[in-house]
């Protein structure tokens, strides 16, 4: 399944009697998941060798799959560039990672803070990749108006 395919689980939605932004089907994710020192070693971007044989973290490849499997869209946005993309994908295609798409050119260095008008949850890797928890923590959100 590739993007085409994710384009026919957008949900058409209207608000005041225009079309806005699609959304997914209830329960479904996109999942958008970093690649260097996350689902293998943290190869920078001046060192586009050893992209070809980088070491795959197995509990990534595993979660991630399974994920697919699920139904959730799996998209990897990556600080790598559109020259990197080639070798990229032969990567993740050799050890077997099933995604629908890749963003590439996300910032680099790390401290990101992500607005959007849809509903975004980050999780911070931390080394291994599970199924995900319930946590309670501290956001930072826009002042509405309301003070817990």
């Amino acid at each position: 399944m590739k993007q085409e395919d994710v384009d026919k689980l957008l949900n058409e939605k209207i608000e005041d009697g225009e079309h806005i932004s699609p959304i997914l089907p209830e329960g479904i994710k996109n999942y958008l998941i970093d690649i260097d020192g996350t689902i293998c070693d943290d190869i920078p971007n001046e060192e586009p060798e050893r992209m070809a044989t980088a070491n795959v973290y197995p509990d990534a490849l595993k979660t991630l799959n399974k994920w697919y499997d699920q139904g959730h869209v799996i998209c990897f946005f990556t600080s790598r560039t559109e020259n990197h993309r080639e070798v990229t994908e032969d990567w993740l295609n050799r050890h077997g990672f099933k995604f629908h798409g890749m963003v590439m050119g996300k910032p680099r260095g790390g401290n990101y803070h992500w607005i959007d008008n849809h509903l975004v949850k980050a999780t911070r890797y931390n080394g291994k990749f599970t199924d995900l928890v319930d946590k309670e923590v501290t956001i930072q959100v826009f002042d509405d108006g309301h003070h817990n």
